[in-house]
């Protein structure tokens, strides 16, 4: 091998080892891909969305792994407070190895109560314009709930599909440190190869 090919094998291989810092670096502390899997969000997230998420809306963490996992690693600084209303992407409680996305409901200290499917904090009815209800009879734990005081640093998490979606009426709040991100814009949604949603493409979430 010549001394030019060298240069240009050596040029490409440091090129190929920086794209790569970068790459991690992004997962690790600015953004993460997501892909909407199941209809727990409906109507607001659609299966088949691809999101990005922000991992610096709340927290700057050190990775906790080699495989630069933030969730669980130290906390360099706060960035700010989830907010109810919020859509973060969260570790799941029952298994960490998977990622779920909900809606913050229920703020830390705060007592939520369901009375037939209206959701009330503080006995205060909470105004949902996002919520979709999809059945008309009640279910004791879904439909009725509580009341119950959310844990200092831990956030009660909901579908906005609410007769569709597995969370913390189920298995309870999520603790600050599991949370991955905020919802920050879908930059791709289809329903299939042939069905592209390009009006949801762009979609930013404040």
């Amino acid at each position: 091998m010549t001394h030019k090919s060298m240069k240009s094998f050596r040029d490409t291989l440091e090129a190929v080892a920086i794209a790569l810092l970068l790459a991690f670096v992004i997962r690790a502390f600015i953004v993460q891909a997501f892909k909407i899997p199941s209809g727990s969000m409906l109507e607001t997230l659609q299966i088949g969305d691809h999101l990005l998420v922000s991992k610096f809306a709340y927290d700057v963490r050190l990775p906790s792994n080699v495989f630069l996992d933030t969730t669980d690693g130290k906390v360099l600084y706060r960035t700010g407070d989830p907010e109810r209303g919020d859509i973060i992407v969260f570790k799941f409680p029952e298994d960490e190895s998977k990622d779920f996305i909900k809606r913050v409901i229920g703020l830390p200290g705060e007592t939520i109560e369901i009375k037939k499917k209206v959701v009330y904090i503080d006995g205060t009815p909470l105004d949902e314009p996002y919520v979709m209800h999809t059945k008309a009879e009640m279910n004791p734990i879904r439909d009725n709930f509580g009341p119950y005081t959310v844990p200092e640093d831990e956030f009660f998490m909901m579908g906005d599909n609410r007769e569709g979606s597995y969370d913390s009426r189920w298995w309870g709040p999520v603790k600050r440190q599991k949370i991955v991100g905020k919802a920050l814009i879908i930059y791709w949604s289809w329903g299939s190869v042939t069905d592209i949603r390009f009006g949801r493409i762009g979609k930013i979430f404040n």
